[in-house]
């Protein structure tokens, strides 16, 4: 499926998994979209690969500069440190809540789902995560299933670097479907 001129924003700081980011980047510019790495920080971010520090990615936006409104989708990289660290950022929030409002496909694999947790996007929804984070989704109010990948309402979510061709695969299809109703919790 061709995602060709969309506009996708992958929201990201230091201490992303580096797989968890660069394979969706690659895949949906693959699919025609235009990819945009968004940052609190400018310059280039660092990932965390394996046991220690990764690869350095180019920030294309700072989130300061950044609109939801120059977007037709959000991809949340997990790792544990980069959700742990943008979901104490007040913008990043206000940035993912604007996604969920506007009713736009937002992915989130691993940790990620944290930050649809703290944007209150969580609630009433059929989601995966990383399986130590299963409780905190379970207790925000998420159905929680130890699936590949599971979409509900536009939002994909996908457990670890294993599930990220079933991820990339599902969240190019919701791109390509466009806008989901956020149904009332």
């Amino acid at each position: 499926m061709s995602i060709s001129g969309k506009r996708v924003a992958v929201l990201a700081t230091n201490g992303f998994e580096q797989s968890e980011l660069e394979v969706p980047v690659s895949k949906l510019r693959e699919a025609g979209a235009v990819v945009h790495v968004v940052s609190p920080e400018s310059g280039e971010i660092t990932g965390w690969k394996d046991k220690g520090w990764g690869n350095a990615v180019k920030v294309d936006t700072t989130l300061d500069q950044a609109s939801p409104s120059d977007f037709d989708a959000l991809v949340l990289p997990g790792g544990v440190i980069n959700p742990d660290l943008l979901r104490v950022n007040a913008k990043a929030i206000d940035f993912i809540k604007a996604f969920g409002k506007d009713g736009k496909p937002i992915g989130a694999i691993c940790h990620g789902p944290w930050l649809l947790i703290e944007a209150g996007l969580a609630k009433g929804r059929q989601m995966t995560s990383y399986k130590s984070i299963k409780t905190d989704m379970i207790n925000a109010g998420a159905s929680w299933e130890d699936s590949e990948v599971v979409t509900d309402q536009g939002v994909v979510t996908s457990r670890s670097p294993a599930d990220l061709d079933a991820f990339c695969r599902k969240l190019v299809e919701e791109i390509g479907e466009g806008r989901h109703e956020r149904r009332a919790a």
